[in-house]
């Protein structure tokens, strides 16, 4: 007598899905296709998803890198990642009507950045060079910035013995690499300043909690995203360094 098949449990993580910033960035473009109509021009991707940006897309949103694509007088969104200073000022003497949906937590590092590069710090950014949102963050100081992508980046940075140090922090990042990260900086630097409050966003930070919890039920986790989500590859980090089989699916 055959027996019946092995029960297959799927769990979900909670909280899951877009956090408040993407959500937010989604609708700015969404309420410009209904009072402008198409097109309308995103500078990136307004958010690493691909099933968001086909679907926008479909709708006549036309999404650009380099600013000589987008025609004069036209309207474009900053995508949620943020941009640098010199893309903002590039988008006003092309005359373009701009319309911002960058995360206000990526808009707080960039504060951060420019309040500690007045007063003449030097500012390591932690997080990952090629990526949009360290772009942008990095072109508010770019003469007072190092990025520090890694424990050994941060073992081996060198600067100046009479200098004023801080540090500030990609909002997409590992929570327990940046902990370990900000640690040796702590050890080679003891008097280095940091933000007030981390500036890795609570979304994130409840989404790598919530895998946590989940790692330690499952025999598979699948996290569903893009390949170029810094917030997915996070995830599924997370999930492997619990010990628990990982992959992404789109």
């Amino acid at each position: 007598m055959n027996s019946p098949p092995p029960t297959l449990e799927i769990l979900l993580a909670s909280p899951r899905g877009f956090c408040a910033g993407v959500d937010r960035a989604i609708m700015i473009v969404e309420k410009a296709l209904e009072k402008y109509g198409a097109p309308i021009y995103v500078r990136h991707e307004i958010v690493h998803n691909p099933h968001v940006v086909n679907r926008l897309k479909e709708q006549g949103v036309v999404f650009v890198e380099d600013l000589r694509n987008v025609p004069k007088g036209s309207h474009l969104i900053f995508s949620a990642h943020g941009v640098s200073p010199a893309v903002r000022k590039d988008a006003m003497q092309r005359k373009l009507k701009i319309l911002d949906a960058t995360c206000p937590l990526v808009t707080k590092v960039h504060g951060e950045a420019q309040r500690y590069s007045r007063r003449k710090y030097i500012i390591l950014l932690i997080g990952h060079r090629e990526h949009v949102e360290v772009e942008g963050t990095f072109g508010e100081a770019p003469d007072s910035i190092k990025v520090v992508g890694t424990v050994e980046n941060a073992k081996d940075i060198e600067i100046p013995a009479d200098s004023r140090v801080a540090y500030l922090t990609q909002t997409t990042l590992s929570l327990d690499d940046t902990a370990e990260i900000i640690s040796v900086l702590r050890r080679k630097f003891p008097l280095i300043e940091g933000p007030a409050k981390n500036d890795i966003c609570y979304a994130t930070q409840n989404r790598q909690n919530a895998v946590k919890i989940l790692a330690r039920k499952v025999e598979l986790l699948l996290v569903v995203g893009a390949e170029n989500s810094s917030n997915t590859l996070r995830l599924v980090e997370v999930a492997l360094s619990c010990g628990t089989s990982a992959q992404r699916i789109e």
